[in-house]
């Protein structure tokens, strides 16, 4: 299940030193990247590079923002809803690679400033997600570090599911399986057989084993059950991130 506890400060700075390194292997991906790289196909359906990295730095935006609405109280400005978020993939997609590796890069340094800048007794403000799910401010650079680690491999630029952190893996196995079985789907069970761990899901249906990583590629719609042994065939998950469950009151 999701943990709901809040987080000390130590657990905080463990958190944010992730995002931050997934930040920083990013980075190290996109330094040198071409204009036609930019304009090829990402491993997303019909979604170049550049909509991917103009997708990653507006996110962060939101990110940014929540954080500042959880620290002052007050919104930062107006929000950007669905048809904008969508407006500004659409028109910034195509710019050179260094527009959108200078937008990413910007943006992510503002999510982290405003981090920064976050005192402790406010990382537990709740802040709403734009689909309407409300969760604590910390829980932001989750969603954060979820977006930079699943999108560096929707690049295709050499980084891959096999690449993924353990604990980040770990971490995103125990919400998908949570979020999965509040949602009655037909899985039994998964089985990770490099952690040695295991998560009910359901009363019926397939058993899914497999390495931690494939089972998380195949959730999160990053990879196919091909590599997976179940006792009878796999259903397709839903699209994927899911709310978090149990969620926060």
């Amino acid at each position: 299940m999701t943990d709901t506890t809040a987080l000390g400060p130590a657990e905080l700075a463990v958190l944010l030193d992730a995002v931050r390194g997934s930040a920083a292997r990013l980075g190290d991906t996109l330094d040198g990247l071409t204009d036609q790289q930019a304009r090829e196909p990402s491993a997303l359906a019909g979604w170049s590079r550049g909509h991917v990295l103009t997708h990653l730095a507006r996110s962060a935006d939101v990110y940014r923002w929540l954080l500042a609405l959880a620290r002052t109280g007050a919104e930062p400005g107006p929000r950007a809803d669905a048809p904008a978020l969508e407006r500004a993939l659409r028109e910034g997609a195509g710019r050179d690679a260094a527009a959108l590796v200078s937008d990413v890069r910007g943006s992510l340094e503002g999510l982290f400033d405003e981090a920064a800048a976050m005192p402790d007794g406010r990382w537990d403000t709740l802040v709403a997600a734009l689909a309407g799910w409300r969760h604590p401010a910390w829980f932001t650079l989750h969603r954060a570090r979820r977006e930079l680690e699943t999108h560096h491999v929707d690049l295709n630029l050499g980084r891959t599911v096999a690449d993924w952190p353990a604990d980040y893996v770990a971490w995103a196995l125990d919400g998908t399986v949570a979020a999965l079985a509040v949602r009655g789907f037909p899985v039994a069970r998964i089985e990770a057989t490099d952690l040695g761990r295991s998560w009910p899901i359901g009363r019926g249906g397939p058993t899914a084993t497999g390495p931690s990583r494939d089972l998380l590629a195949w959730l999160a719609g990053r990879g196919t059950a091909a590599g997976l042994h179940a006792d009878h065939p796999l259903p397709t998950p839903p699209s994927w991130p899911l709310p978090p469950a149990p969620g926060w009151a």
